[in-house]
């Protein structure tokens, strides 16, 4: 559906002259751990991934995106979402920061913890119907349909929470004529083609102006396998068959629309654990009992190929002292394999949480371990990660566009994320006025 100023602008050149534009529809999907060369370069790797090749002729895309500290989920989508760096829009890592773990292993579900306005809220304020599926901090989110990202236990209490905090009636509704929707928790490639049939659903019922979409399959098996296995190429090929799905659909419902694809970060293999919690708890900063955390003056937050360091008091000289003494003796001993140590300004200035007073980044190849009682270091529990240092070339993600006013064929070379944005809510001509990235196309033509 054409917006309505549109058809009042039509040959009222001073109003275009005034800057006023056409909005186009936007659906945007995200493949969670996409590298861009395996869409760039998919026939010299092997892969057969026709649809996603397609936005390389018949649209723009970014030989790759540089991302953000920490390069994990759900600070990147939020970045991808407002413009902005972590630092700015709060979304510090995927699991909120609780040392005790008294959230019992919480995430950043919730959008009122986003401290900008998203794509989603400019939308709405321009009156623009909004639908999402699975994006991730989308729960409470200023959205029309909502079927929001959120899981608990994995049991079927899941279900119903999700239900409940879903767009009131929606899921009941498409469950009526899809049956059942996937489970939080399943992030495997039936979880993809499950969602996926909803998102189509909505799509072709509701006409959403601006769409998410978020498929997780990809990163559950990179982690698993790690990237470029064939398990791995085979949920991409799967992934890709999703995306063709997606943009028909898109396409017949808004013929003058503009579909984009991105990525959150790359991929790297991994073969070792680092237990950074280990010589905290023998320095005295962190207390221990029963395996759990009972107390604590300094603590890393782990970010998988990363780790944020919180002091509790950051005004206490003589444990902000301890700290860094401590870190500058782990940074020497090979077995913690630590590449840098950021101090809070240097931090702060790639857009990393303020709440922290040092970030650790780690080689690649190590990551942070889940446990403060495994050794020092030992083998991975896992065969891929990300959530290291954002400027590395494995940790580069993913950014194709086409449809409407999007020049064909086109290289937009290495672009920052926070352009990604800004990008976005210039084709849709809403107001997203707190990015920090800028416009890659310019301002979209007049019908």
């Amino acid at each position: 559906m054409r917006h309505p100023l549109c058809n009042l602008l039509l040959g009222l050149s001073l109003l275009f002259a005034a800057g006023e534009l056409c909005a186009r529809p936007l659906l945007l999907i995200s493949i969670d751990g996409l590298r861009p060369a395996d869409v760039i370069q998919a026939q010299q790797r092997g892969l057969n991934l026709p649809n996603l090749q397609a936005f390389l002729s018949r649209g723009s895309y970014a030989s790759d995106v540089r991302g953000v500290l920490p390069t994990l989920t759900y600070p990147s989508h939020t970045t991808l979402m407002t413009g902005v760096s972590p630092a700015l829009h709060g979304i510090a890592s995927n699991f909120t920061f609780d040392p005790t773990n008294t959230n019992q292993q919480g995430w950043y579900w919730y959008a009122s913890d986003i401290r900008v306005p998203t794509l989603w809220d400019a939308a709405h304020a321009a009156k623009r119907s909004t639908a999402n599926v699975h994006w991730p901090v989308s729960v409470g989110a200023h959205i029309d349909d909502n079927l929001p990202q959120i899981w608990r236990t994995g049991s079927p209490d899941d279900r119903k929470l999700l239900a409940a905090l879903a767009t009131p009636g929606l899921l009941p509704s498409l469950e009526k004529e899809l049956g059942p929707y996937a489970d939080g928790i399943a992030e495997d490639l039936p979880g993809d083609v499950n969602r996926t049939r909803f998102a189509v659903k909505l799509l072709e019922t509701h006409k959403p102006y601006f769409m998410t979409v978020y498929l997780t399959a990809l990163d559950t098996e990179q982690h698993a396998s790690g990237p470029d296995t064939p398990p791995a190429r085979k949920t991409l090929e799967g992934i890709d068959a999703l995306i063709g799905q997606l943009v028909a659909v898109a396409q017949q419902v808004h013929p003058d629309g503009v579909v984009a694809v991105v990525s959150d970060h790359g991929f790297a293999p991994v073969q070792q654990d680092v237990n950074l919690y280990r010589p905290f708890i023998e320095a005295g900063l962190i207390t221990l009992q029963n395996g759990k955390v009972t107390d604590w003056k300094a603590v890393p937050w782990n970010d998988g190929g990363s780790a944020a360091i919180v002091l509790r008091d950051p005004a206490d000289a003589a444990v902000k002292a301890k700290v860094a003494e401590l870190l500058q003796q782990l940074q020497a001993d090979p077995r913690y394999a630590i590449a840098q140590v950021l101090d809070h300004d240097q931090l702060v200035a790639r857009g990393g949480t303020p709440q922290a007073s040092w970030f650790v980044l780690f080689k690649l190849g190590s990551e942070m371990a889940g446990s403060p009682e495994v050794d020092v270091d030992s083998p991975s529990r896992l065969r891929g990660m990300h959530g290291y240092d954002a400027t590395l070339p494995e940790m580069r993600s993913t950014f194709l566009i086409a449809g409407k006013d999007v020049p064909a064929g086109r290289n937009l070379g290495s672009i920052d994320m926070r352009d990604i944005a800004p990008t976005l809510a210039a084709l849709m001509d809403v107001k997203l006025p707190q990015a920090q990235g800028h416009a890659l196309l310019g301002k979209p033509a007049s019908p």
